[in-house]
């Protein structure tokens, strides 16, 4: 062995022995491009989310309406290696030290803007099958949340119901309603039941729902980003101030990519109004705002320094990690690097509980391989 090799060897090893591992609580499953027309007939396919790409915007169809989103090839020049293909994509995981990913929904977010009851449960189930027959059904690391019509309420218990069946652990709820449909209002109740019944997360991903608020003034960039964290907060208020995750103590909610250093502030802010509008709150609450959020409400984050600070700050211990594949957001190709930074210098403890233990405590994971065990022991 040459004096460069063994040193190659050498690094390699010191880099295999430092690396972190994580759960991924916020990643994103790539949909085949035939997902809706191979699956449905014609007459609901033609109305199924699909994409074009224009010259300026990329335009998504769905139930006879369009929406233009600003094209970002940017984005989609940094695509990971494995965005569509799950055996390099299990490869890219190694690589960075992601052992399990809650994967949303990508162009499946779309469904959530149907407003034909027929075409809404079609393409969730469509979308739950080719999820557990793709996905899930060829490995075990990577498991989405399952999608659920939203039109009736009646629809989206009976997709609950046959999502826990086939082993789903969570379900996909988007941040933003009509308002005839908003989060606390009592129409909502049989799927809390059901959720609570079958003990099925609630994961509501960021910027989803409603139309996003675009800001063209200085700063832009940056307004429009903030803009879509806020409908993530609204949810946490809606069913806490509503009463609907105090019915259900035992009822777990998830807002994934929003960040988390804001949750415990939100609890406080709730139990200051709760206190000092007391003549006006109803319903009445059996416990404080703060705790049911700090039982009931986990958050995950891709960079906040301070979503892991709270943690000792605060003693909100809800928090964890996504890496947000294979978003441009995301954290693939500086993962390592990104984790290291974060957490070199933070309690083992902590360490723990955001990079493996909040999710673990969430879903149930395969486990880590031998090897991948020792790393963590050693880091």
């Amino acid at each position: 062995m040459t004096q460069a090799t063994e040193r190659s060897a050498v690094e390699q090893s010191d880099s295999e022995k430092s690396k972190i591992w994580a759960h991924s609580g916020d990643s994103h499953a790539m949909e085949s491009e035939d997902l809706w027309t191979s699956r449905l007939p014609k007459r609901l396919a033609d109305r199924a989310p699909r994409t074009e790409r224009g010259e300026k915007y990329e335009i998504v169809y769905v139930d006879g309406r369009q929406l233009n989103r600003q094209l970002n090839d940017f984005a989609d020049a940094m695509r990971p290696p494995g965005f569509k293909d799950l055996t390099i994509r299990l490869q890219d995981l190694d690589q960075e030290g992601v052992w399990a990913q809650l994967a949303f929904p990508s162009t499946g977010f779309w469904t959530v803007n149907i407003h034909d009851a027929e075409l809404s449960r079609a393409c969730a189930r469509a979308w739950n099958e080719w999820s557990n027959e793709e996905v899930t059904g060829v490995q075990d690391r990577i498991f989405t949340p399952a999608i659920v019509p939203l039109v009736e309420v009646a629809d989206a218990v009976a997709e609950l119901e046959w999502a826990a069946e086939n082993g789903y652990q969570s379900i996909f709820l988007p941040c933003t309603m009509p308002a005839d449909q908003e989060w606390g209002l009592e129409i909502w109740e049989p799927l809390w039941a059901a959720a609570a019944a079958h003990n099925i997360v609630l994961a509501y991903h960021i910027g989803t729902g409603g139309e996003n608020v675009v800001y063209r003034g200085p700063g832009g960039a940056v307004v429009n980003y903030m803009e879509t964290t806020y409908p993530g907060m609204r949810v946490v208020t809606h069913l806490v101030a509503s009463g609907a995750l105090d019915r259900y103590p035992d009822l777990k909610v998830l807002i994934a990519e929003g960040g988390a250093g804001w949750v415990p502030a939100v609890g406080d802010r709730m139990d200051e109004a709760y206190r000092q509008h007391g003549m006006f709150v109803r319903p009445r609450l059996s416990r404080l705002p703060s705790e049911i959020v700090r039982k009931q409400v986990y958050a995950s984050f891709q960079h906040d320094i301070s979503a892991v600070q709270i943690i000792e700050d605060t003693g909100y211990n809800n928090v964890m990690w996504g890496d947000d594949y294979p978003h441009l957001e995301g954290t693939y190709g500086h993962t390592q690097q990104t984790l290291h930074q974060i957490f070199d210098s933070v309690d083992p403890r902590i360490q723990e509980r955001v990079l493996r233990g909040t999710f673990e405590e969430l879903f149930t994971v395969p486990p880590m391989s031998e090897d991948k065990r020792a790393s963590i022991k050693q880091s």
